[in-house]
């Protein structure tokens, strides 16, 4: 049998939507801040912050809520505590990365915070299933720009067209596209991406139980 040209090289994860499921825990926390603060919430505040980087939400809380001090590090250290007691992990997360990681180097390429990127990994028991990470807070633009996805590639060794990204939301199939890696949609019922993002995957699936070896494998070009 002839073997693929170009055949997968590695697979790069996407985290939060991905293998967690962390968009309420966020809100939570950002809402308890403004609670501790006396300040109210203001309409469309939680969706206007989704998909920013940590220095954009940052200013978003400290300019449009009025959430007092170091704004990035209350929130951040309130969604390590958080993550560390409880961590929801979306269904079939662990086993697709346990069946993915016997086969290729894994990567995660994500716009969480190197601190939540490490404890979600950690929580998860996939860390040392996990060859490289890259946080947006390490790149200079995050998602829907391809610098994430670029760099986990860099890191892994591997040119960005012989690998597979898997990923949920518009920015991120975007970011994961512009880099020319070769995208799985796993879209959330919650925040489904849009029809043009959608549009960019190769392969689309309603759960990480059908991201199986032979499914990324048969993704070569």
């Amino acid at each position: 049998m002839k073997s693929d040209t170009h055949p997968i090289a590695a697979v790069v994860f996407d985290l939060d939507g991905v293998l967690t499921d962390t968009e309420t825990i966020w809100d939570e926390v950002r809402r308890g801040l403004a609670d501790e603060d006396g300040v109210p919430w203001p309409d469309g505040a939680t969706e206007a912050m989704m998909g920013m980087s940590t220095p954009e939400w940052a200013h978003y809380l400290t300019s449009a809520v009025g959430i007092r001090g170091d704004a990035a590090e209350r929130t951040l250290t309130a969604m390590a505590a958080r993550l560390q007691q409880h961590l929801p992990t979306l269904p079939g997360a662990v086993e697709a990365v346990q069946r993915l990681a016997a086969r290729w180097p894994l990567g995660v390429a994500s716009s969480s915070a190197r601190r939540l990127i490490d404890t979600s990994l950690a929580t998860l028991g996939v860390a040392d299933l996990i060859t490289v990470s890259v946080s947006t807070e390490e790149v200079a633009a995050g998602k829907p720009a391809p610098d994430g996805y670029v760099r986990a590639c860099e890191l892994l060794g591997v040119d960005p067209t012989t690998a597979v990204a898997i990923e949920d939301s518009s920015n991120g199939l975007r970011s994961a596209s512009a880099a020319g890696l070769r995208v799985i949609a796993v879209p959330q019922e919650a925040f489904p991406p849009t029809p043009d993002a959608l549009a960019l995957a190769v392969l689309t699936v309603e759960s990480l139980d059908e991201v199986t070896v032979a499914a990324v494998a048969g993704l070569a070009r």
